[in-house]
């Protein structure tokens, strides 16, 4: 297994608190530039400091269920739609950053719901160095 794949729970949990750590931290600037209401970037930076959280519990895990690899799947699969469905609801005022900001965090978050639901198998096991 490479090593994206082997340290995929990781890169979810890494990814999930750089994005709501940057968000939150510039929240006001990016709403002035991606054209996008606060509320809506509060919201999305706080989601992605709490997915951060529960993925980063499943990550430092040796032995994990597969019912709270389902979980983490379920839940990135969830984030795929309210992130369209922010773009469509705000694509009167959204610049073309916050559409792109917005899509690609639904493409970024698809994908990984696919290599997590494809990996599900090893990412129960305890992973050997």
């Amino acid at each position: 297994m490479n090593f994206l794949l082997r340290n995929l729970l990781w890169v979810d949990c890494a990814a999930g608190a750089a994005v709501g750590v940057l968000v939150l931290g510039l929240a006001s600037w990016l709403a002035e530039i991606e054209g996008l209401p606060l509320g809506v970037l509060l919201f999305t930076g706080a989601a992605n400091l709490l997915y951060a959280c529960y993925s980063f519990s499943l990550a430092i895990r040796i032995r994990r269920r597969m019912i709270w690899i389902k979980l983490l799947v379920l839940a990135n699969l969830a984030w795929v739609p309210v992130c369209i469905g922010l773009a469509w609801v705000h694509r009167a005022d959204a610049s073309p950053l916050g559409f792109a900001h917005l899509l690609g965090e639904a493409a970024f978050v698809g994908g990984l719901a696919v290599l997590e639901w494809k990996q599900r198998h090893q990412l129960v096991r305890p992973q050997a160095n």
